[in-house]
């Protein structure tokens, strides 16, 4: 009787045995972490197609751009008070970067009036944002592949908030995703530097400072800590400089305005509460001494080892009575998204454009809380109940709770989560195809 040929498994190309391996597993390639670097690639480039899409076929909405253009035309005019500078939406409130950087864009688009090549310059950001943010969740592989497709497709508001009006914000994040790759990378100065460029467009990343603070002292101790901030400072002065010089006070209270009061139509997350209320000043108090508090907790009882005295952390690293090794990438991710997170849930108001500040952070948030016996349908139905909440126009009451309880899921499980595990637990970083 004649026997089948086989072949030798040693002859099969590497090509061909990757194929094999992506056809016998094709039920799993969703929701293997293994895979996250083949969807984010395919997700990836299916974007490029829908962002042209959008532009193409979906109307552009007008709102801060033309003010974004009369801001930064007063000073290609010569005015260096901050005071002086203002747009259709009101005096110019951004800290320097964002002067130089709209008005190379002012440049580029003729005056600001070429609002379709802006929407193409804005798709290339978004795509740069989705390759950093990509790069993270493939260094730390804590999320199945499948919730990608949430994190790219089944948003609007995001496609919205880059490509048909035009905002600073994702600019602000596009930088700060760059800081945190860099940080993961272990390059702490040149991160720094980033970090406060985009600080330098939009002062929300301060959010993520409180949790960059305890990683410096974390990973260098105070006296070494304080070069890295020196940094973040001196590229603010620097960048600053031409408007320092001019009226200083002007512009450190028009550019970091920590007390601008937000109207009350615009709100996303406090629609449920009466308009007394939400422009009251001790409410404001209250939101902020909440804020304060839990990053303090998280700093004290979470983000810190267990057995680690506070005033360990001031201590260079090998100097400390139990020497700490190098944060992970995960550690360090966690932490800053937490941060932010925290400063999300205490915001006095969240405008729509605001929803990009954490958006691309959520997913890792869920899935690297404590909760093990959140289902990953009820991580979904908290990522779809926080899109609906910031599509839903105006905001009302329930939209409004609906994004409080959303946030009070995550924050609980945030709290149970392992941020320092113990040295027997930490692994050397394994090389990938992200890195």
């Amino acid at each position: 009787m004649a026997h089948a040929r086989k072949k030798p498994p040693g002859n099969a190309s590497p090509l061909w045995a990757t194929f094999q391996t992506l056809w016998l597993e094709k039920h799993l390639i969703l929701f293997k972490t293994e895979y996250t670097f083949l969807v984010v690639s395919v997700l990836w480039l299916l974007e490029i197609g829908i962002n042209v899409w959008v532009i193409q076929k979906v109307s552009y909405t007008e709102i801060d751009w033309k003010a974004y253009m009369d801001e930064v035309e007063g000073v290609i005019n010569g005015t260096y008070d901050y005071t002086q500078l203002k747009g259709d939406t009101g005096p110019l409130v951004y800290p320097a970067g964002f002067v130089y950087i709209f008005t190379a864009l002012y440049y580029i688009t003729s005056s600001g009036a070429n609002i379709r090549l802006g929407q193409y310059i804005f798709a290339v950001f978004y795509l740069i944002t989705l390759l950093l943010v990509f790069r993270i969740y493939c260094r730390t592989k804590k999320v199945p592949p499948y919730v990608f497709f949430f994190m790219c497709c089944a948003s609007y508001r995001i496609h919205s908030i880059f490509v048909l009006r035009l905002f600073n914000d994702p600019v602000a994040m596009m930088l700060l995703f760059a800081a945190v790759n860099l940080f993961i990378d272990g390059h702490w100065s040149l991160g720094c530097v980033v970090y406060s460029l985009a600080v330098s467009v939009k002062m929300n990343v301060l959010l993520f400072a409180p949790g960059l603070l305890f990683l410096l002292l974390s990973e260098f101790g105070l006296m070494r800590t304080i070069p890295k901030l020196a940094i973040c400072a001196s590229i603010q002065v620097l960048l600053g400089l031409p408007f320092l010089l001019e009226n200083p006070i002007g512009y450190m209270s028009g550019a970091f305005d920590l007390g601008r009061q937000f109207m009350f139509k615009w709100t996303v997350n406090w629609r449920f509460l009466p308009e007394w209320l939400f422009l009251n000043r001790y409410f404001h108090f209250l939101l902020l001494a909440a804020h304060l508090l839990s990053l303090l907790l998280f700093a004290l009882l979470r983000w810190k080892r267990s057995a680690e005295s506070p005033l360990e952390l001031l201590k260079e690293p090998g100097k400390r009575k139990d020497p700490a090794p190098k944060n992970t990438a995960n550690q360090i991710v966690l932490i800053l998204f937490t941060s932010n997170f925290i400063g999300m849930c205490f915001s006095r108001s969240l405008h729509y454009q605001f929803y990009v500040w954490y958006f691309h952070t959520l997913p890792y948030l869920l899935w690297s809380g404590g909760l093990k016996k959140m289902a990953h349908l009820l991580r979904v139905l908290i990522l779809g109940l926080v899109e609906l909440s910031w599509n839903t126009y105006p905001s009302t009451c329930s939209s409004s709770v609906a994004l409080h309880i959303c946030h009070l899921v995550i924050f609980f499980s945030l709290w149970l989560s392992p941020f320092a595990p113990s040295v027997t637990q930490r692994k050397a970083p394994v090389k990938d195809k992200c890195q």
